[in-house]
């Protein structure tokens, strides 16, 4: 099995930055992909962008250029650098990790973008 944990949330002025961090355990060797969600109140959840074993990234065009993904192999750690944030940009973050048999999704992580 796979856990993972997201942390780095919080209450950000626009245009200012966070970084969210997704902490890996358990059998992360089978791990072949880790996603950043979101989901804003009355919207599905959306994939903003992912990671997989081999290095290849995923950033979706609603972020591309503010928003990068990079991971810490050693910590086994994903993270998701937000910068220029808008207010658009809040929403409840979630890291899913996805193996060939099955995914973990974390708790969650709120990011509240003031105007």
């Amino acid at each position: 099995q796979v856990q993972v944990v997201e942390s780095g949330g919080g209450l950000v002025q626009a245009g200012g930055s966070l970084r969210l961090s997704c902490a890996a355990s358990g059998s992360t060797y089978r791990i072949n992909v880790i996603g950043w969600y979101r989901q804003a109140p009355g919207k599905q959840r959306e994939l903003v962008a992912s990671i997989s074993s081999d290095g290849r990234t995923y950033i979706a065009d609603s972020v591309k250029g503010r928003f990068t993904i990079s991971r810490d192999n050693a910590k086994y750690t994903v993270y998701l650098q937000l910068n220029s944030l808008k207010p658009d940009d809040t929403a409840v973050y979630y890291c899913k990790a996805e193996t060939s048999r099955f995914a973990s999704w974390g708790q969650g992580t709120q990011v509240t973008v003031s105007s």
